[in-house]
C-alpha cells in the first residue's frame, strides 16, 4: 500500500502517457521509499529492472547486469566486457519486446559507477544514441547517493545535459503522512505518540515499518534500537556509507554541528573538524543539505560569509544523544529514559527541529503561504558588561513587513507561562528590535504541544500554534 506520494505517483503515471520516450531520475536518502514508489506505480509496465551492488567492482557489476537481462527474459546474453556492451545488449532486448511503453528501472545507479567504468558515458550513449529517438522507452534511474545523482546526472554538462524529462526528489514523510501510515496499519497511535516517534525516526518509511501495534511508543524504540538484535542498531554508519563514497568527512561535519544547537559558520566548522579543504568543504555542505541532514540560512543583516549550517536530521540527533559510543544498554532503556530530565531536554530540541521541517504547515496555519519569507534562528551575544543576550528559536522574516519571533516549547500538557518567562520573552523582543535594526512589525508567537494554559501572561501571546497545526 502506497502511503502519501500521490503527487509523485500521478506525475510518473502522466509521463507514461507521453508520446515520446522519458528519462526520469528519482533520488533521496536511504530508506525513503524510492524503489517502492517505482515498483508500485509501474508494476505492470516494468520490462527490465536492475539494482547496482554496493562495493563491487566493474566485473561484478557487469555479471549482475547480465543476470538481470536473463531474469527479464533475454534468451541469450553475450559476454559484457564494459557498460557500452551492457547497454547495447539492453537495447537489443527491448527491441524484442512487444509494442507498448517499456519501463526500464535501474536502481542504485551510483553504485555501478566504479573507478574508470565509463558508466555515465555508456548511459549517455544509450539514451542519446538510441532510447531518446524512440517513442516507447521510460528510463527510470534511482539512487540513495543523492550527491552522485545530482552531480553526474541532474547537473551533467556533457551529453546528458538537459536530457532528463523529470527529476523527483523524494523527501521523508511529514507528520501527516506518518499519521496516514499509522492509521493504514492500525497502529493505534495518537498524535502525541506519532510526534514522539517522529522525534526519533523522522519521516523515513522503512524505519516506521518496525513499529508494532502491540507495543507502546517507548517499547517500540527499545525494540528498534536498544535490544541486542535491534534492527536499526547499526543504521547510522550504514546510512552515511550508502550516501557518500568516503563518509568520514561528512560524519565529522555532522558530529561538529551536533554540538551547536543554533548552528555553525563555515569557519567554525573548519576549526572544529580540521577540514580546511577549500571548495570541497562547500560541496560537502551542499550535499548534506541536499540529503536533508542540515539546513543553511542567513541571519538578519548577515553577509554570505556568515551563513549558518544547522543539523536538523531527527535520527542523527537521536543517535548522537543516546547511541553514539555506547555498546550495551540496560533492559527497557528507553522506557526508563523518558521520565528523566535529559529526555525532556532532548525532546525540546527535537521538537524545534520538527517545527523547522514543517515550516510549510506553520505558514499555512498563519495564512502566509503565498508570502515570501526567510526562516532562521537568531541569537545575540552580549558585547559589553551587564548587557543581556537573547536567543530566538525560530524567526519568520516576511516580505509583508512583519517578523514573527517563534518560541517553541514541548510539554506534556498545556504550557504555563510565568511572569518571569513572560518578561524574558519581552526582553528577547526588545533585544532583537534593538540589535537587528529592523523597521518591520515584530510580534511574539508560540508553538507548543497542547497550547498555553490560560492565565494573564498567556493573554499577551496573540499567535498560538500547537502540534496539531504541524499535522495539517
Amino acid at each position: 500500500m502506497l502511503i502519501g506520494r500521490q503527487n509523485q505517483q500521478q506525475l510518473l503515471l502522466s509521463l507514461l502517457e507521453k508520446e515520446d520516450s522519458q528519462f526520469i531520475a528519482i533520488y533521496g536518502r536511504r530508506r525513503v521509499g524510492k524503489t517502492y514508489l517505482v515498483r508500485e506505480t509501474y508494476s505492470t509496465h516494468i520490462v527490465f529492472q536492475h539494482a547496482g551492488l554496493q562495493k563491487v567492482d566493474k566485473n561484478g557489476q557487469l555479471k549482475e547486469f547480465q543476470r538481470s537481462l536473463l531474469n527479464a527474459g533475454m534468451a541469450k546474453v553475450p559476454k559484457l566486457s564494459d557498460w557500452f556492451d551492457a547497454f547495447f545488449a539492453l537495447s537489443q532486448f527491448l527491441q524484442s519486446r512487444p509494442e507498448g511503453k517499456k519501463v526500464v528501472f535501474i536502481d542504485e545507479l551510483p553504485w555501478m559507477d566504479t573507478p574508470k567504468s565509463n558508466l555515465v558515458a555508456a548511459l549517455d550513449h544509450f539514451w542519446n544514441g538510441w532510447a531518446s529517438a524512440r517513442k516507447d522507452i521510460v528510463l527510470v534511474i534511482c539512487g540513495s547517493a543523492t550527491s552522485w545523482i545530482i552531480s553526474k546526472i541532474v547537473k551533467n554538462y556533457g551529453g546528458l545535459h538537459n536530457r532528463l524529462t523529470r527529476q523527483i526528489y523524494l523527501q521523508p514523510f511529514t507528520l501527516k503522512e506518518c499519521e496516514q501510515y499509522a492509521t493504514a496499519n492500525n497502529l493505534g497511535m495518537s498524535r502525541r505518540n506519532i510526534l514522539e516517534t517522529y522525534m526519533v525516526l523522522g519521516g523515513i518509511p522503512y524505519y516506521w515499518q518496525f513499529i508494532q501495534k502491540e507495543y507502546s511508543p517507548a517499547q517500540n524504540i527499545d525494540h528498534i534500537f536498544f535490544e541486542k538484535t535491534s534492527p536499526l542498531r547499526g543504521e547510522f554508519n550504514a546510512l552515511y556509507a550508502s550516501l557518500f563514497r568516503n563518509p568520514q568527512p561528512y560524519i565529522d561535519i555532522i558530529t561538529a554541528l551536533g554540538t551547536k544547537k543554533a548552528g555553525m559558520t563555515r569557519s567554525e566548522i573548519i576549526e572544529s573538524t580540521g577540514l580546511n579543504i577549500g571548495g570541497k568543504l562547500s560541496v560537502m555542505l551542499e550535499e548534506l543539505e541536499e540529503c536533508d541532514f542540515i539546513r543553511s540560512f542567513y541571519a538578519l543583516g548577515k553577509q554570505k560569509k556568515d551563513i549558518l549550517y544547522q543539523l536538523i536530521d531527527n535520527f542523527t540527533l537521536f543517535y548522537f544523544k543516546f547511541l553514539a559510543g555506547k555498546h550495551a544498554f540496560s533492559a527497557n532503556y528507553w522506557s526508563k529514559m523518558i521520565i528523566k530530565p535529559q529526555y525532556n531536554a532532548w525532546a525540546g530540541l527535537a521538537f524545534e527541529r520538527i517545527c523547522f521541517q514543517h515550516i510549510d504547515q506553520i505558514k499555512r496555519a498563519l495564512s502566509i503561504s503565498g508570502i515570501i519569507s526567510n526562516v532562521y534562528s537568531w541569537q545575540y551575544r552580549p558585547t559589553i558588561p551587564n548587557e543581556s543576550g537573547a536567543q530566538i528559536d525560530m524567526l519568520i522574516d516576511r516580505d509583508d513587513q512583519v517578523i514573527n519571533l517563534c518560541e517553541i516549547k514541548f510539554a506534556q500538557g498545556e504550557y504555563e507561562l510565568t511572569e518571569a518567562y513572560s518578561n524574558s520573552l519581552q526582553n528577547k523582543l526588545s533585544t532583537f528590535v534593538s540589535h537587528s535594526g529592523t523597521r518591520k512589525g515584530v510580534s511574539i508567537m508560540m508553538i507548543t504541544s497542547y497550547g498555553l494554559k490560560h492565565n494573564q501572561w498567556a493573554n499577551g501571546i496573540s499567535i498560538q500554534l500547537t502540534m496539531d497545526d504541524l499535522f495539517e
